[in-house]
């Protein structure tokens, strides 16, 4: 196998679960927003499995590599699915639901990638380790996206949550914190890593908040997934 094809198949193990995990994590919001009411991202086209309607030139392409090169830490988001949560049915819990329906997207994604992996051993060479790997990255994968999208930072699901959860006293400050929210992210993702390793620290914020909750939900997958 030469160097190329070799680049090609450990390329395609990490491409595709990203892939499908950010484009059904956004497909999810959309279908979630049009049952509830709001048809918004159903007439643009988002409550779709087609990745290239969901591609973010930055989330999905420029910050990845800046964070693989810079930290080893492979992250990105796609292009956000258009909500009016003023046409919800019931606009605070229903924004509720639709934040949730991404990151529980992942979830059962990251769960399905875990039971499949009990399976790929019967496939043939050489398809057999690929597929291990492949699945394995995607419970990776879709763990963190789900667990990331989390975190009560809004423009992040889990802002969004608890702008919906909260009294409105303390979800009106933290509603109007959504402008800054992506400064704030780059800033944590890409800024503070690249300052720390200039002056000789690493500073890797992001894995330090995953970490554990990832090692939980992943154990428990496992788990379900019937690994024992």
């Amino acid at each position: 196998m030469d160097e190329t094809t070799e680049f090609l198949i450990r390329a395609s193990a990490w491409v595709l679960p990203t892939i499908l995990a950010i484009t059904f994590h956004e497909a999810a919001h959309g279908w979630a927003a049009s049952k509830l009411g709001d048809d918004t991202a159903k007439r643009l086209g988002r409550v779709t499995f087609n990745p290239i309607a969901h591609v973010d030139p930055f989330g999905t392409v420029i910050l990845p590599a800046l964070l693989y090169f810079t930290t080893g830490f492979l992250f990105g988001w796609a292009k956000p699915v258009p909500v009016s949560f003023g046409r919800l049915n019931k606009p605070r819990r229903d924004m509720v639901l639709v934040a949730l329906a991404g990151p529980v997207t992942n979830i059962l994604l990251a769960f399905v990638s875990a039971w499949l992996m009990r399976w790929a051993h019967l496939l043939p060479e050489p398809l057999a380790p690929w597929a291990a790997t492949s699945l394995q990255i995607s419970v990776v994968i879709n763990l963190v996206l789900a667990i990331f999208n989390m975190l009560p930072l809004p423009p992040l699901d889990g802002g969004r949550v608890a702008v919906g959860i909260l009294p409105r006293p303390l979800a009106i400050p933290l509603a109007r914190m959504e402008r800054y929210g992506l400064l704030v992210l780059i800033g944590v993702l890409v800024l503070l890593p690249m300052i720390g390793g200039q002056l000789g620290y690493r500073i890797e914020i992001l894995p330090w908040l995953l970490r554990t909750p990832m090692e939980y939900i992943g154990d428990l997958i496992f788990r379900l997934a019937g690994h024992g």
